[in-house]
């Protein structure tokens, strides 16, 4: 089994094609390396793939006219991003920053359209993965609107629990207080007391580069 062939396989979203529909993913897929802080595409960018992150992190993020940031989610390791802009072919309408060194697989359009338009499957899995995200995205901007800085923080923390969006996370991921305060648009500082406090509340462990959840029902409705 070549690399690319593998890397179809094991995405989340392989698991209902057919053998015909993994082999033509594989012949349509590249791979691309992106260091801490390179932006993937910058908003108004025509990126003609749609991008699953291998290893790594990436910020999807955007800035009003009135030059306040918002982040729309973080994407980490077995997640894939990007189906709205390649279905409607449209320029992105958000910027994509690595914020740790980060491998992306890359399935271009016409391989895209192409399952899209022959694989049931596939469609499934779009189906799913677009009314999470669609929820994702209205979260975000009531957390942003009305939450403080400790409840973003985790909010933001519980989204990676999504099995359907971060399909490799289960009850542990390793991300920085640097890279969630960066997600939540907190302070280094801010995140790290947030995230102490939530550990005395019993609802996370911190551990060396790691996050525990012990109460994720709690996170996701957490608004203090």
């Amino acid at each position: 089994m070549n690399p690319r062939e593998e890397t179809v396989r094991t995405a989340i979203w392989a698991s209902e094609l057919t053998e015909d529909e993994i082999e033509r993913a594989a012949r349509g897929l590249t791979e691309r390396s992106f260091a801490k802080g390179a932006y993937v595409c910058h908003r108004g960018d025509r990126l003609d793939y749609w991008t699953g992150v291998l290893e790594g992190l990436v910020k999807v993020s955007a800035i009003s006219r009135g030059g306040k940031p918002m982040t729309f989610a973080g994407v980490t390791t077995g997640s894939w991003f990007g189906e709205g802009s390649v279905l409607k072919g449209e320029p992105r309408q958000y910027d994509v920053v690595a914020i740790r060194e980060t491998r992306l697989a890359m399935l271009n359009r016409g391989t895209f359209d192409w399952l899209y338009e022959n694989s049931k499957g596939f469609n499934r899995f779009l189906v799913r993965q677009l009314n999470e995200r669609v929820g994702q995205f209205i979260a975000t901007i009531e957390h942003d609107r009305i939450l403080g800085p400790r409840a973003r923080v985790a909010r933001h923390l519980s989204w990676f629990f999504n099995p359907v969006l971060y399909p490799h996370v289960r009850t542990e991921i390793a991300i920085s207080q640097e890279e969630l305060g960066l997600l939540a648009g907190v302070s280094r500082a801010v995140a790290n007391r947030s995230l102490q406090e939530l550990a005395d509340e019993k609802l996370i462990a911190l551990e060396h580069g790691r996050i525990r959840v012990i109460d994720l029902e709690t996170l996701k409705r957490y608004e203090s």
